[in-house]
């Protein structure tokens, strides 16, 4: 009988994998939160709203429909839409088992299955990771990717004006998408001054050339904002939103190198929405639960098969590296070709190598060039909330790290609440961790056994049991 390789996540690297692992003669289930497949990158309205085909800076949407269609069609692949895997439980031998909530999300009725693959793919992503500021938890105040997600999915704005800023070339396809859903975009604060972003991106100019496709796409967006007028600005940054019950104004400064602010340069901007980004947080918390190693904290850590630490197990996308859709997919079709048992010295899998190293080296040169400046702290003031869930500030985090919890991350988070509110800190863990460091440890944002909320009741329900044949759930 062929393998079964389980792939969580059916963005741009999980439906890489997904091919990779069918062109392997595997058996695929492929499972993903959403309704469609294609993750944040590939987002479009629900088929009821009767919407056009994306527009021309949506790059590589015909391959996405090519490859979306050749997986979710192939006899040996079972796609699980609206699939949260809450759990993974490690094995004595073998890749761990895969616990899945199926169903509408937060619906009634749904039902829990538990899958024993051959080889496991993670390949969940990531989502914004947003510094705190005075203000941030002011109604008005988005994410770059709920704003991106409202105006591709839903064809929504989240205000007009807006204004966008934070760090990272995301900035610039978030831009696109708000201005084409209509939105006045007022402009674009990069928090990083020209000079690093140039330093970043001009090093070693040779290896660019590798990256044609990706200067074409930074082209498309400018030319879409020059002709909207839309103004991009570096070493610049929000530092403050203000507003009475939502946000009124934005008081943006100039930022040195390491983001701290240039006195005498603040502007106060009024403003109907803020967007703001300072890069993408990894959703570690199933490879942290498998047990993966992790690279620097930061990563999965994975050798030159995308394989991870723990034996059947395998690791793309986001979670290795941000390096963009393209480089997610490279290391899909790399990860599901080795998990579906392919010949490590096949052609396709030496190219895909190549490829990747290539994707690698990018992302070097994206972190180089767009870096979270040490100083940001600084534009905190002691009332700063930095757990919007439990409204933890600032202050009452630092004065629980230097008290009787000093040199304990976990007794810090319990005297303060900071990172367990219904977010369980996939917002503010990593900057918690970051304030703390130093001072009570930082502790690991991403251990919770739990990786999705699950109720009770649902808990309480034995497992429905899964046939060993393809299920059709289109």
């Amino acid at each position: 009988m062929s393998r079964h390789v389980v792939v969580v996540g059916a963005g741009p690297a999980g439906l890489g994998a997904a091919a990779g692992a069918l062109r392997a003669g595997a058996r695929v289930t492929l499972l993903d939160a959403a309704e469609d497949p294609g993750g944040q990158y590939h987002r479009m309205p629900p088929a009821a709203f009767g919407a056009a085909r994306p527009g021309r800076l949506h790059h590589g949407w015909r391959g996405f429909e090519r490859l979306r269609d050749r997986v979710l069609g192939h006899p040996r692949c079972a796609w699980w839409p609206e699939s949260a895997v809450w759990s993974v439980d490690r094995t004595e031998q073998g890749p761990p088992h895969v616990h899945v909530l199926r169903g509408e999300t937060d619906g009634a009725g749904r039902e829990r299955h538990v899958l024993r693959p051959d080889a496991l793919v993670l390949a969940p992503g990531a989502h914004d990771r947003v510094l705190p500021f005075p203000g941030w938890e002011l109604p008005g105040v988005y994410t770059a990717g709920a704003a991106q997600a409202l105006a591709k999915g839903e064809r929504l704005v989240i205000g007009d004006p807006v204004l966008i800023a934070g760090s990272g070339p995301f900035l610039l396809p978030v831009a696109a998408s708000l201005v084409e859903a209509g939105a006045t975009v007022l402009e674009v604060l990069e928090a990083n001054p020209a000079a690093t972003v140039a330093r970043g991106w001009a090093a070693r100019p040779w290896e660019l050339a590798a990256q044609a496709g990706k200067a074409g796409e930074l082209a498309g967006y400018a030319g879409l904002l020059a002709r909207h007028r839309v103004p991009y600005r570096t070493g610049r940054a929000v530092i403050e939103a203000r507003g009475d019950g939502r946000v009124e104004e934005a008081v943006t400064a100039r930022l040195h190198h390491d983001w701290s602010v240039v006195p005498g340069t603040e502007r106060t901007v009024p403003v109907d929405a803020l967007c703001v980004t300072h890069g993408f947080s990894p959703q570690l918390e199933l490879p942290v639960a498998a047990g993966c190693r992790l690279r620097g904290g930061a990563f999965t850590d994975v050798d030159d098969d995308q394989r991870t630490s723990v034996p059947g197990v395998y690791a793309a996308g986001e979670i290795t590296g941000i390096a963009g859709a393209p480089a997610a997919r490279t290391e899909g079709l790399l990860a599901g070709w080795a998990a579906g048992g392919g010949d490590p010295g096949d052609r396709a899998a030496t190219v895909l190598r190549r490829r990747r190293g290539r994707a690698r080296a990018f992302a070097g040169r994206l972190a180089a060039a767009h870096p979270v400046g040490a100083a940001w702290p600084g534009w905190l003031r002691p009332d700063t909330i930095v757990c919007r869930c439990e409204e933890t500030d600032y202050g009452t985090l630092l004065h629980a790290a230097d008290g009787a919890a000093a040199g304990s991350a976990r007794a810090v988070r319990l005297g303060t609440r900071a990172g367990l509110g219904p977010c369980q800190a996939r917002v503010c863990g990593p900057t918690v961790a970051e304030l703390l460091r130093g001072r009570a440890g930082g502790g690991d944002p991403h251990r919770r056994p739990v990786a999705q909320p699950i109720r009770l009741g649902e808990l309480a329900n034995p497992p429905v049991d899964t046939p060993d044949k393809k299920e059709s759930a289109r």
